[in-house]
């Protein structure tokens, strides 16, 4: 035979043959092994086997094996490592109780115990004082299986207490999804005013209606109102009263005599009866909705062109920052408009003008989701602007197919009515007209086909008188404003930056460039954001795109 460099002797080739055909086992996947050890150190220690230390606690001795202790405490590991301590056979314990060191000890011989209400609170300090992470988790777990209506608040306290994160936060949660049982229980009349206003300011507070929050505030209240009736302001400040049913705000809140004889509370109900009259004009903490009501701020899109500015489009489409969903609205009547003026009104969108000479104009109705005609324009107007103050809708400037207007109306909704009221002290078009702390603002816009204005206009209702305040540190036409805060942010028109105005300060501040140069933009105010809708670039080119602006982040 031919070989194949070296030879190997026969008896060796078989041995090695032999062995290849050995099976292993391996000795780690031994199931009990670890049981089994533990059981018999168990029993060792009960037989008081092979002990080495002995714990007393309040006279009683537990005879123990410091290897045992260590491998589960690292209280423990580090006593004994000590060379001092190992020379002792005694430990005196004084941090816990008796019945708790027989049960931390089976726990560490065999990982066997009974968690239950009466102990939990016991043993979870015992796995503090020796650091035992395992029977730790094990009490959290249980803890976190026991949370109910009737005890949640008291979790959420003890988790705080210990530092426990997860039941912490599991327990807010379910405060937050069960608030309406928490509040049939004893424990909710105990919470503190800190906690409970922490609560109510959740927008994740689960109530089908505000009006529970409502009565839980002052079922709290009237459980120690001696003491408690100090605090009612800053409780009902967490309370979404504007949002509450006006029959039941008339009859229940207006009428309550607790409320009625704190005047600090006056200026929350005066801002609810605002609300109620001039709906979405009046914008604080309290008028936003919450989660779990099913209702939410959305930005209404109307109109628009093609990207080529040719065509235009008649839809209305709603857009739902929250859940980042589009739906789709009754279409605009004549779907020819465009340049026409838009704004809202409560809970209604108006729509004027949109032709050259067009004086017509609609309602969009919410709940019926139709529009609907309303009183025309005293004047046909294009390229306008349209905004709600204190109530009622006020159409601003525009072009009338020679020149640029003056004039101003006012629809009173109640009335059905539109009437002059003093005229711009520039007419412009095309302009950026705003509301703020309850005066409107005109910045800007065209003078004439070639000239734009940098005047900003001031007209307060009250007086029905117009003012220059400090001009913009732009001239520019096509351009929108929102405000937010009390302050109004202006961009379009190409500039190639948001600019921000102050009012009480009379002052302008340039923010950074966030969405780059664009004209004739949608521009909304929705949960607090600023939102940037569509519009055309440089190049003439429309965008579908949609920035959200926070812009305390951009100084």
């Amino acid at each position: 035979m031919m070989g194949f460099g070296n030879t190997v002797p026969e008896h060796e080739t078989s041995e090695t043959q032999i062995a290849s055909k050995t099976p292993s086992t391996d000795l780690n996947l031994k199931s009990g092994h670890a049981e089994d050890v533990l059981n018999n150190l168990n029993t060792f220690r009960k037989n008081r086997l092979f002990i080495d230390i002995v714990l007393r606690i309040d006279g009683h001795e537990f005879h123990c094996h410091q290897a045992t202790l260590s491998a589960n405490s690292i209280y423990f590991r580090t006593m004994f490592s000590t060379n001092l301590q190992a020379k002792k056979d005694t430990v005196d314990i004084k941090e816990i109780s008796a019945d708790t060191m027989e049960y931390v000890l089976d726990y560490m011989y065999g990982g066997r115990g009974n968690i239950q209400e009466n102990n939990v609170q016991s043993l979870l300090e015992a796995s503090e004082l020796f650091q035992i992470s395992s029977l730790r988790r094990s009490c959290e777990e249980f803890l976190e299986q026991q949370l109910d209506p009737c005890n949640c608040l008291g979790f959420l306290s003890f988790a705080n207490f210990f530092c426990i994160p997860a039941l912490s936060e599991k327990s807010r949660r379910f405060l937050l999804e069960r608030f309406s049982d928490v509040i049939q229980h004893e424990e909710f009349l105990q919470l503190s005013k800190g906690d409970l206003c922490d609560q109510l300011s959740s927008d994740f507070l689960a109530v089908p209606k505000e009006e529970i929050v409502f009565e839980a505030v002052m079922q709290w209240v009237h459980h120690d109102v001696s003491n408690r009736k100090h605090a009612l302001r800053e409780l009902l400040e967490q309370v979404r009263i504007p949002l509450l049913d006006r029959i039941y705000f008339v009859e229940k809140v207006e009428t309550n005599e607790l409320i009625l004889s704190s005047k600090e509370c006056f200026p929350l109900l005066q801002e609810a009866r605002r609300y109620h009259i001039f709906g979405n004009e009046i914008m604080s903490p309290r008028t936003k909705p919450r989660k779990s009501t099913n209702v939410a701020e959305v930005i209404v899109i109307v109109g628009g062109c093609d990207r080529k500015g040719h065509s235009m489009l008649p839809y209305t489409e709603q857009y739902n920052p929250g859940t980042g969903d589009w739906a789709p609205l009754a279409k605009i009547p004549d779907y020819s408009k465009s340049e026409f003026a838009v704004c809202a009104l409560k809970n209604d969108i108006f729509l004027s003008g949109g032709h050259l000479y067009s004086n017509d104009v609609w309602m969009y109705n919410s709940q019926l989701n139709i529009w609907v005609r309303v009183a025309s324009l005293n004047k046909g107007r294009w390229r306008h602007r349209m905004v709600a103050l204190q109530g009622k809708l006020y159409t601003v400037g525009g072009f009338n197919g020679f020149s640029r207007m003056s004039s101003v109306e006012c629809y009173d909704p109640f009335l059905n009515y539109w009437s002059f009221t003093a005229p711009l002290l520039e007419a412009v078009s095309s302009a950026a007209v705003v509301t703020c702390l309850n005066k409107l603002y005109v910045i800007g816009g065209a003078l004439s086909n070639q000239l734009n204005s940098d005047k900003v206009q001031c007209y307060d209702p009250v007086k029905d008188e117009w003012t220059f305040t400090t001009s913009s540190p732009f001239a520019q036409r096509c351009i929108k404003a929102v405000t937010l805060n009390d302050a109004i942010y202006i961009m379009g028109g190409l500039m190639q930056n948001m600019y921000r105005y102050d009012p009480t300060e009379n002052y302008w501040t340039v923010m950074d460039n966030i969405v780059g140069p664009l004209e004739n933009c949608g521009m909304a105010v929705c949960n607090g954001m600023i939102y940037i809708l569509g519009g055309k670039d440089e190049m003439a080119e429309g965008t579908d795109r949609v920035f959200c602006i926070d812009p305390t982040l951009h100084k």
